[in-house]
């Protein structure tokens, strides 16, 4: 029941925020002159309306088996626990870019601000994203190598899972281009921004064995997947999203973060999450060590990693403290930011009061055909 609830706010909030993008653009702003983060939530909203429907059939089928007698998961009564997981991992492999996308927005917004660059090949960008909703449908029983199923649809999975991979390199090819001939500000969001395209390397080619049938059947369960899954979304995710907080902090609080204290948050963070997960990977692949279990006694070797696993992660929380600390200060002790600190192009830099009053923009905001939000020119 919590879960529907879920389903039907993501779907209405869905419905809201891509109306309010197709209706309330500013006059003359045509769909290619939207900021990549814009196009990054028009995909991952759209994912969600596909989707979350078929989570909610889900679970629908299970309530009714637990409390009506129904029988659609039970094999005893000629039910199929698979369907399930299909259904389970139909919504949820999907969802993984309804996370990966707007993380990868936020990312374009702080390597083009501070490189003074526009995204390279804005339109090949916009296209792989909406490439990752035509193909993100037809990869989720990767998920399900080792639960029984034809050779067949095992291949045909593997190729499906390896195709996405085009569209999802073309953005990360386009985010290393935007670095080129660039007048690169290293500050505190662009330390971020530069671990994100770290992580997303690390992440992605250690997806691809585990888009291998033959590797995957030794790999899967194992702390290989923890360390695969956490570089590619968790870490990549919440790096994008602590440098873009660093990027609009002086536009949602009118002050200024510590740059010092923010650079050296960062460092014990970007430490931290390597130790952290980097060992994983070892551990995976070499002693085949099975996730979700904190410790195996039938593989002693495996201990040594945990416990360097276990400093990363003190590491992580020390980082964490000092960068919430840093920005509770700036709000309210912080220097007062100036309107466009970063110089950047984009509408709510310059049409809209650092911090931005009710309605955000004072007056109503019109743009020229040639307009973009990044004319770093």
């Amino acid at each position: 029941f919590t879960l529907h609830l879920l389903g039907f706010s993501s779907i209405l909030g869905s419905i809201n925020i891509l109306t309010t993008i197709i209706y309330m653009r500013a006059p003359g702003m045509g769909w290619m002159q939207l900021n990549v983060f814009v196009w990054s939530i028009i995909t991952s909203l759209t994912l969600q309306l596909i989707f979350v429907p078929v989570l909610t059939v889900g679970v629908t089928l299970l309530l009714l088996d637990k409390y009506l007698g129904t029988h659609f998961f039970d094999p005893s009564a000629g039910g199929d626990v698979l369907l399930y997981q299909n259904l389970f991992w139909f919504y949820s492999h999907p969802a993984v870019y309804v996370v990966f996308l707007p993380a990868t927005g936020l990312l374009f917004e702080i390597l083009s601000t501070m490189t003074k660059n526009r995204p390279f090949s804005y339109n090949m960008v916009v296209a792989a994203m909406i490439g990752v909703v035509a193909l993100s449908g037809e990869v989720w029983m990767h998920h399900l190598y080792t639960s029984g199923m034809p050779n067949w649809i095992r291949i045909g999975q593997m190729v499906t899972t390896l195709l996405i991979s085009v569209p999802a390199g073309l953005i990360v090819i386009s985010l290393w281009g935007t670095l080129y001939k660039a007048a690169i500000t290293f500050n505190t969001a662009m330390y971020y921004g530069a671990a994100c395209l770290y992580l997303l390397l690390v992440g992605g080619l250690t997806g691809i064995p585990l888009a291998m049938t033959a590797l995957d059947l030794h790999l899967a369960e194992t702390s290989f997947i923890l360390g695969h899954f956490h570089f590619i979304m968790a870490l990549f995710a919440a790096f994008s999203l602590f440098g873009a907080i660093h990027l609009y902090f002086p536009k949602i609080s009118g002050k200024m973060y510590s740059e010092i204290v923010g650079k050296l948050s960062f460092f014990l963070n970007f430490a931290g999450v390597n130790t952290v997960f980097l060992p994983l990977f070892y551990i995976g692949a070499k002693y085949g060590m099975p996730r979700r279990y904190y410790d195996y006694p039938r593989i002693p070797e495996v201990a040594p990693f945990h416990h360097i696993a276990t400093y990363g992660a003190i590491m992580v929380a020390v980082g964490m403290s000092i960068m919430i600390l840093n920005w509770i200060y700036g709000a309210t002790k912080g220097a007062k930011a100036p309107e466009n600190p970063w110089r950047s192009a984009s509408l709510e830099w310059t049409h809209a009061p650092t911090p931005p009053g009710p309605g955000n923009f004072p007056e109503p905001v019109k743009v020229s055909l040639d307009w973009t939000p990044y004319n770093y020119k």
